[in-house]
Order: C-alpha cells, then structure tokens, then sequence
C-alpha cells in the first residue's frame, strides 16, 4: 500500500511539472508595451463615454447606447458617415438632449446626427496643434506655426498673436506642466471668451540639442531654464470673440512668478487663478476682471516653511454661482474646502489621515460632489460621494482595488472601471443613489496558459522606525524557499509617482515578470517622498533628495537580508529618471551592497535640473548650497566598485545629457568604469519598439554580470 501511495506521489508531482513545463513563456514583444503583441495581453476593454446621462460605446466600426442592464444598441456606423470617417478618432457626444456625436479625422469635425443620418455641421481642422473646442459656442482655439488662433462656428479663422515663435509660446502648457498645468487655452462657458498663455522665453537659456539624422546633424537647441537660473515669463491673455479684442490681465510684474489653474465663473465675467512665488511658499488665489483684465479681490492665501503646490483649479457648485469648492494640503492631506465669492471659508468638507484624488463631479439633485480618495487604504483609489450639507461621505464602490470612475452630465450614474491584485479589470455602471452597480465586462486573465509570477505586497517600516513602507515583490512561477535567488531592487521614489498599487498583480511592470521568468525576484518599495501619503510624508525630502530615500530603499535591503531565499550577494539596483538618480546614489552611497545597478535617465546633480520642480524641492544652488552638494553624485563617482550601466535618450529634454556625461566625466578622472549606452533621437523615454530593446539591453546586463 505504501508502494503504491508513493508511486501515486511522484505521479502527481510529475504530471504537475509537466504542466508546468507546458506553460509559455513570455517574451518582451508580449510583455513591453512597445511590442508587436503587446494589445493581446493587455485585460480587455470598452471604449465608453456619456452622452448626458446616457452610457455610450465606441468600437472600432460603429457607437451605440449601453442600458442600465448592460445591454448594447447600434445607433450608427462609421462606414455610413463615409470612407473618411473609417479613420475617426474619438467620439464625444456634447449635447444631452441632441442625437449627435461629434467626430474628427485629420481635416475635418463635424457633428453627425444618427437619427437623421446626416452631417448637420463641420469645420476645418487641418494643421491645428494644441486644440480646444467648445461645445457651447462650437469655436476651436489651436495653434499653428506657432501662432494663436480662434475658428468660430461658421468656419471663419481669427489670428490672435503675430509674434509666436520657438521663444514665444502661445496657448501651450507653461511653467513646464507643473502645478497640474496640461494645457494653454481655457475657454469660458459660454464660449465667447477665451484664456490663454503667452510665455516669453527669450531670455532662458538654450541647452544645445543635436538632432543626427540630417546628412550633415543640426542643432535643434531646447530652451532649458536651470534651478538658480533665470526663467521665463507667463502672462495671461483674454480674447473676446464679440469685439475681437484680446487684454491681458494685470499681474503686476510677471518675473518669478508662477501663474496656474486657470477657472471661470459661471457667468463667464471673472478669471481666477493662483499665483505663486518663485519660492513656491506663497500661494494666493486671485480673482480679474475678464473684459477690463483689472486685478479685483485676493480670496486665499497659503503659505509653508517648505512649498505649497497648487494642482487644482477652483470649481463653482452647480446649484450655487456664489460658492467654489478648493483643493488644498494644509492641513497634512489634500482635502476640499467650500468658500465663498467673498473669499470667506464656509468649511471644511473632507477631513482625515487620507488623500482627496480627485474630483469627478457633482450630483445636484444630492448636493454632493463625488471624489476618489485613498481613504480605505494608502494603497487604494475608491469613489465616494460627499455630502455639501453635512460632509458625510459615502462609499459607492465594493472598497477594494484601484477604482477609477467617470461621472454622467448629472452626476447621478458613474462607469467604474477597476482591478483588484486578482482582478485583470471589471467594469461597471454605478448609480450614484443607493450605489446598484451593473456589471458591463468582467475581463478575463490575458495571461491565461502562461507561467505567471507569484505576485505579493506586504509593509515594512521606514529608517524613521514609525512610518509603513509598502513594498511589492515578484517571484519566480516555481519559486522554491529552499534556493537562493538573484534578486533586483527596482526604485523610482520620487515625488508625484508611487510603484505600489492594490491593482491587478500589485500594480506590476511587465518587466518584473520578464525578470521573473529568468529566475529573478524583484522587489520595490514606496519610500518617503513618494505620493498619495500626506505632505510630512512627501515633505521629508525637502532640501535634499535622494537622502531620506535611500535611508528607507536600506531597510528594504534589511529585510531581504532577513528572508532565507535571498543570496544578498547577487543584489542588482535599476530605475528610470527619479529613479536612475537612485540607482546611482544606492550604487555609490552603499557600494559594498550592490553588485550590479542600470541607471535610466539620471539626475546626476539637481543644479542641472529644472527651476520649477528643482527648486520646490530643493530650493536654488544659491539658497541650499549644502543641500545640493550632499546630493550631487559627482564626488560620488570614485566610489563606484560595482557594474553600473548608464542608459539615457541622446535627446532627453527633461533630463538633459549633461548628467550622464558629466558622471562619465567624473568616473573617468576617479578611474571608475560604468558603461553607456544612448537611444538616438529619443527624449526621455524610449518610444515605441525602441523600449523593447531597452528592456532586453537591461535584462542582457544582469544577466551578464548579477546571475
């Protein structure tokens, strides 16, 4: 009998390891978004949009209406509309009670009316850049050879500015996309009037770009402005579609000074917006006049020993012109005040140990506003409702995961798509009272038939001894506790980003499974300075960056000395911007710990780093000379012992060259030996195929010198 139970055992162990074995394995083209099969292991989706109240699809060839039972309906094909039209990007459907959609291709939008099945209006659309329409008034502004211009319904092009050049930019983003700034132009809501940038940068400096593939390479210079260095200078235009007329509004003396979050009032009479000091400790939200451009109220201010960041724009209730809900982390985290006109708080609406995400809307006929906050878990995304009256908060979604919701015209139903650690994606229609979800797509597992890493998330405690640490780990499909493995610390740690998410396998990246696969374990860790944890938790960097960071990524390095199955002998470090910054400061700081590191896209020294982010976070060179100094890598570079693989974009424009050759410049007079490698023509990230060849050139490296 014990024979037999025996023969039965190995059986079973054998039948599993041939199971095993006939799973696939993954390649880069599968895994890398770059990749020519990357779409098939993406989870399956549904393109969706509202139509007031109304859930509507796209796919490839047609759009139609979703019930609340989930049930689809056809209401036009593209073909239909006309051949042109096969080509169609997006769909928007801009009036509630209107049966038209508005589409657009490379020359033309129009709005098409399915029911009459017929286009009733169109525009021209060729050669705009930047463009910004608006449903209420059908105008376009864009730009075009670097000029500012408005289309108006009937088709008829105004050019607003003359002067537009490389150095002179209209109605593009500015103060390079800090402060939430995406955009340059900010139409009223009655479309008659629009806000614009115009950012003068004559006077910053150029970084000279090269670009290599004319016969004989050009230069094609980046205007560059440095932490400590002079920076450009904004001002804000208001043209006027009636009179044709533009007034800038009067600021005073736009020199160091940041001008964001551009809003209107309801009635279309008033800008406001928040101004802050170079300094970035002086924040005031302030109120002109739209057709005179004249300075009317100041109605906040907020200021901090370290930095105020402004990332919202006001945002009025829809039931009341006289009040604005604003965003602010005064007092730890970022919660939702209700003011009123007069600049007077009526109160605070959200408060707790947890971050307001964001705002999807309101619901008027509830008097609520719905948000997404990370109030269940540091490491969730859920949607709540928030009542106006009484600031009771009410959970709609099933509280875990990462949820991201869209909100109806109304505010009375939202579609939810959400993944879960074992949740490729779901998608449900919510109504907003009462919380009944519908199920629209449960997505299954793309990666089905495919070895798949052992995926886990856990917290360790930070150098301070108090504060959670989330961290994930990623393991090889056959992971065996008994054996020791090569493993990779991959880092980023900067402000604004966090590696850690409650989302399908962790909120993974496909190259940890890659890694995997190799036989790798992969570890990450949230430090301090990251996002989404409260401002004493990002602010604990301020003054010198990397410090604090790498003083947390050390304990992580403490607790995989402390597990069985990790050789510590065999530890590898890579990151990417922020995070290639990490590389190199945990490379030369700790270089007895890590034996091989692939640095992307370093900082190097933060005095080669843009004004505005730079100096938020490390004040100027002039200010925090110390800080910069403790920080640089440069002296740091004769303490290289390990291998260490450089990789930059030969035309990174956010962190330019100068970094990584002034570190090989340095290693070169210490006698130390990175490697190098350049991505011609790519900026900060590789683009397209190129990052598949990234991901296999970072791979290649440990495995020729870590495994």
């Amino acid at each position: 009998m014990m024979k037999i139970k025996t023969l039965f055992a190995l059986l079973t162990l054998f039948t599993l390891s041939m199971s095993a074995q006939e799973k696939k394995l993954f390649t880069l083209e599968d895994l890398n978004y770059g990749g020519v099969n990357a779409r098939k292991f993406q989870p399956e989706n549904l393109w969706l949009t509202w139509w007031g109240d109304q859930l509507m699809y796209l796919e490839a060839e047609e759009g139609g209406t979703i019930d609340a039972k989930g049930n689809n309906k056809n209401l036009f094909l593209l073909k239909d509309i006309g051949e042109e039209w096969h080509s169609a990007y997006g769909a928007s459907y801009p009036y509630p009670n209107e049966t038209l959609v508005m589409l657009q291709n490379s020359k033309q939008r129009i709005l098409y009316d399915w029911q009459k099945k017929q286009i009733v209006w169109q525009q021209t659309c060729e050669g705009e850049t930047h463009a910004e329409w608006n449903e209420t008034s059908k105008a376009v502004a864009y730009v075009k050879d670097h000029q500012l211009y408005v289309r108006d319904a009937q088709d008829q092009e105004s050019q607003l500015t003359t002067d537009g050049s490389r150095e002179i930019v209209y109605g593009k983003a500015v103060h390079r996309n800090e402060f939430g700034i995406e955009k340059g132009t900010f139409w009223s809501p009655d479309g008659q009037r629009l806000a614009f940038y115009r950012m003068d940068q004559t006077m910053v400096t150029d970084y000279p770009q090269v670009d290599i593939d004319p016969r004989i390479a050009s230069y094609g210079p980046d205007k560059y402005p440095m932490a400590g260095e002079t920076s450009h200078v904004v001002t804000v235009g208001v043209y006027d579609l009636g009179t044709q007329k533009t007034v800038y509004l009067k600021t005073g003396d736009p020199t160091d000074r940041y001008f964001t979050n551009i809003a209107w009032s309801p009635d279309a009479k008033t800008v406001y917006m928040f101004e802050l000091n170079r300094d970035q400790n002086d924040c005031r939200l302030v109120s002109y006049n739209a057709v005179t451009g004249e300075r009317m109220t100041e109605l906040y201010r907020e200021t901090s020993e370290k930095y105020v960041e402004p990332l919202h724009p006001i945002l009025f209730l829809p039931w009341d012109n006289s009040k604005f809900i604003l965003q602010s982390q005064r007092d730890g985290y970022n919660h939702l005040y209700l003011y009123n006109t007069e600049g007077q708080l009526i109160k605070q609406l959200t408060k707790g140990n947890f971050v307001v995400q964001e705002v999807l809307g309101f619901n008027e006929k509830l008097k609520s506003i719905l948000i997404t906050s990370n109030e269940a878990s540091p490491i969730q995304h859920n949607t709540y409702a928030v009542n106006i009256n009484n600031g009771e908060r009410t959970l709609l979604d099933n509280g875990r995961g990462s949820h991201h919701a869209v909100l109806s015209e109304s505010g009375a139903w939202f579609y939810d798509k959400y993944t879960e650690p074992d949740v490729p994606r779901n998608i449900d229609l919510v109504q907003v009272k009462g919380g009944k979800a519908q199920r629209l797509l449960t997505a299954e597992d793309p990666w089905k038939g495919y070895q798949q890493p052992v995926f886990e998330c856990g917290t360790i405690k930070a150098a301070d001894g108090i504060t959670d640490l989330y961290y994930r780990m990623v393991k090889p499909s056959d992971f065996d506790a008994t054996r020791k493995y090569p493993t990779v610390v991959y880092v980023y740690g900067g402000p604004h980003a966090h590696n850690v998410e409650a989302a399908w396998h962790w909120y993974s990246r496909s190259w940890e499974t890659y890694m995997a696969q190799k036989g790798y374990i992969v570890f990450i860790l949230d430090n301090r300075g990251s996002e989404n944890r409260g401002l004493t938790f990002e602010q604990a960097t301020f003054r010198q960056l990397g410090q604090i960071e790498m003083q947390d990524q050390m304990k992580g390095v403490d607790y995989l000395r402390s597990l069985p199955y990790i050789d510590i002998d065999r530890l590898g470090v890579h990151g990417w911007s922020f995070g290639g910054f990490m590389t190199i400061s945990l490379m030369t700081n700790y270089p007895e710990t890590f034996k091989v590191g692939v640095a992307g896209g370093p900082v190097i020294d933060w005095k080669w780093y843009e004004v505005m982010y730079g100096e938020r976070y490390m004040d100027t060179p002039q200010t925090n000379p110390e800080g910069y100094e403790k920080t640089s890598l440069i002296p740091k570079a004769k303490n290289l012992k390990g291998k260490l693989q450089i990789i930059t974009g030969y035309n990174d424009n956010t962190v330019v060259p100068q970094h990584c050759l002034s570190f090989l410049k340095a290693c070169i007079e210490a006698g130390t030996q990175p490697d190098f490698f350049v991505y011609p023509g790519e900026p900060h990230n590789m683009r397209g195929h190129a990052s598949v060849h990234l991901h296999e050139r970072i791979t290649q490296y440990f495995e020729d010198y870590l495994k």
